[in-house]
């Protein structure tokens, strides 16, 4: 038990911006547990290999277990790694504070590193494969001394999924070691899974002195393997998440027929059962997270609905070889999610999810051992420590969270996760859902004529820029899928993949575009959004199964103001009507702004997106 007197203690005396170098584990972290080096012989090469380039003081196998979790926590909370949190309020709960220059994905120093650039394409920053090994070495010759190496055995997908993939990953940062223990399947499951094979991710992790001059996040697609130097941010760190289940997965499911995608998966049961899976596809900080957790307004819950998460952002699909259709499996074991704008009302489901054995990042740290960010009340605390470590007043002029600071949280919290969701048969996938953060130009909701449309709307997909990617915010930036910085081999490629799949489907799902985000004149929101987007998730539910209305427009099949359901809203039809409407000439600037990506593409654009576009410009 942490007594107030503690806290206040630790408040003022909370400081620290950058952990010390590693430690090294002390007694009680490995009695009893299973340290000794892997049987794989493949895997214990490659260990051996870096552990002479990165000469670390101490290896440490992490078994996964619940007394190693603890262990690693203790041990993190007394080099100042971690803050422990009020144990009462916030169970099995800590803090942690990245270096002020690492706080996002890092995507001008991510690299795929192949033979040729073509391999890469124009949307990825390329290195030439004996380059970038060449470049990286130095860096990581010794970069270990004084420091533990953590070997980090993992599973992205459940256990038994044909599509699961195991990894190792070898890192310097307790943190990761700590989060990757919540966000994989790890420890010695992953042994077990792998078993002999040689068929396992390769990833190399060290923060070396997080200089962002010295930051690079390789990935090498040929040789399935992952190094990142430099930073400790989650995106950069976790190799597991954006770097295994995106861009090398990605490239993997182009060689193998399946895909990975930047999406989420959710389930919604209608009154009568039935049961539908949908998938999302969600620029970071446009809602995809609040849209898997979706909470359904309270007269969809009198009437037998509920909606459940399997997935809130990343998902592996593949075709069904019995039926023909789409099914999809969420790799993930936890979730990474924005906090900021995050609370009771907009998102119950997430707060619940973080209330016990969660770690948060750069968020702000209460005098009682309590968490608060931007969002999370009304009022702001009257003093706080800042997500740098510094005494904070809302007189202070700053944010007391970081804009993109985070929650790492294990699935399981989730009161809505869904029961499939760690089924090693996935769930079938009815429907795809695009959407963007855009203030003005795209109505709320619409649907593809058909797959190739589809696949034409998710590649032109455009959002606003936020605090989850460094560089400027609330730029319009064509996002293709949601995918444009982990896609982990050429988009082009990238491209066909996606209508190829088409070809083996006997019933494809329909796919949507939203847009919770348009507003007025004045800059106010002209749909409430959070819960109430059940009623668009509905109707989309209702198209997907071959039930609700549509009419033709030059965009897709949209619903009328009837055709959704506006009961309870402060929402007259004429309003329904406005926030669908498309003015003609700003769709005509928005073609226009879709060249950007196909300029870059030039003569390597598929044809059947030059006919997409064509006939989107006759209907207009």
């Amino acid at each position: 038990m942490i007594e107030r007197r503690d806290i206040d203690k630790e408040f003022y005396m909370t400081t620290t911006t950058i952990p010390p170098k590693g430690p090294r584990i002390p007694a009680a972290a490995t009695a009893g547990v299973h340290t000794t080096p892997a049987a794989n012989p493949h895997v214990r090469k490659w260990i051996e290999e870096c552990v002479e380039l990165c000469k670390p003081d101490n290896i440490y196998y992490c078994n996964g277990s619940p007394e190693e979790r603890q262990a690693l926590f203790e041990q993190g909370v007394s080099d100042g790694t971690f803050t422990r949190l009020n144990q009462k309020k916030l169970p099995g709960s800590y803090l942690h504070r990245s270096n002020p220059n690492d706080v996002a994905r890092s995507e001008h120093q991510t690299f795929i590193c192949t033979p040729s650039a073509d391999m890469a394409g124009v949307t990825n920053n390329w290195l030439e494969t004996k380059a970038a090994y060449n470049k990286l070495r130095p860096l990581l010759d010794g970069c270990m001394r004084g420091r533990t190496m953590y070997v980090i055995p993992f599973v992205m997908g459940p256990i038994g999924s044909p599509l699961a993939r195991v990894g190792v990953e070898l890192s310097d940062s307790l943190y990761v070691a700590v989060s990757m223990g919540i966000m994989t399947r790890m420890g010695d499951v992953a042994w077990r899974q792998l078993g002999d094979s040689d068929d396992f991710t390769k990833c190399l992790h060290s923060i070396l002195d997080c200089n962002p001059d010295r930051r690079y996040i390789c990935h090498f697609p040929l040789d399935n393997t992952i190094w990142s130097v430099g930073s400790g941010y989650g995106g950069n760190a976790l190799l597991g998440k954006k770097c295994l289940a995106l861009r090398i997965a990605s490239f993997l499911g182009h060689q193998q027929g399946w895909m990975a995608e930047h999406m989420l998966l959710m389930g919604a049961t209608a009154p009568g059962g039935e049961k539908t899976y949908v998938a999302g596809a969600f620029p970071s900080s446009c809602g995809k997270t609040n849209f898997a957790m979706l909470i359904p307004p309270e007269k969809y819950q009198k009437q037998g609905w509920r909606i459940t998460t399997v997935g809130d952002d990343i998902v592996w699909m593949w075709i069904d070889e019995k039926t023909g259709r789409l099914r999809a499996i969420n790799p993930e074991a936890g979730y990474f999610g924005v906090v900021p704008g995050t609370n009771e009302r907009t998102n119950p489901n997430a707060m619940a999810a973080m209330g016990h054995d969660t770690i948060f990042t750069n968020v702000a740290l209460l005098p009682d051992g309590d968490v608060w960010w931007e969002g999370k009340t009304k009022q702001p605390p009257p003093r706080c420590i800042d997500w740098m470590g510094k005494e904070w007043t809302p007189a202070s002029g700053t944010k007391a969270a970081h804009p993109n600071s985070r929650f790492t949280a294990p699935a399981n919290n989730n009161p809505a996760i869904d029961p499939a969701w760690d089924d090693p048969a996935g769930v079938e996938v009815a429907a795809i859902v695009f959407g963007g953060r855009r203030s003005r130009s795209i109505p709320l909701v619409y649907q593809a004529f058909n797959w190739l449309h589809g696949v034409y709307m998710g590649a032109t997909l455009g959002s606003e820029t936020t605090a989850a990617a460094t560089g400027q915010v609330g730029v319009v930036r064509r996002d293709p899928m949601a995918m444009l910085p982990f896609i982990g081999y050429n988009v082009r490629d990238y491209f066909v993949h996606w209508m190829r799949m088409r070809k083996r489907m006997v019933d494809c799902p329909r796919i949507f575009h939203v847009n919770w985000f348009r507003k007025d004149a004045e800059g106010n929101y002209l749909w409430p959004g959070y819960g109430e987007n059940m009623r668009v998730l509905k109707w989309i539910i209702d198209r997907s199964h071959g039930r609700a209305y549509a009419k033709e427009t030059m965009l897709g099949w949209m619903p009328k103001a009837g055709d959704v359901d506006l009961d309870g809203l402060n929402m007259s039809a004429a309003q329904f009507e406005a926030l669908q409407a498309v003015d003609v000439d700003e769709f005509k600037a928005e073609i226009l702004s879709q060249e950007e990506l196909f300029l870059k593409l030039a003569g390597d654009l598929p044809k059947e997106f030059i006919f997409q576009r064509e006939l989107l410009i006759a209907r207009v």
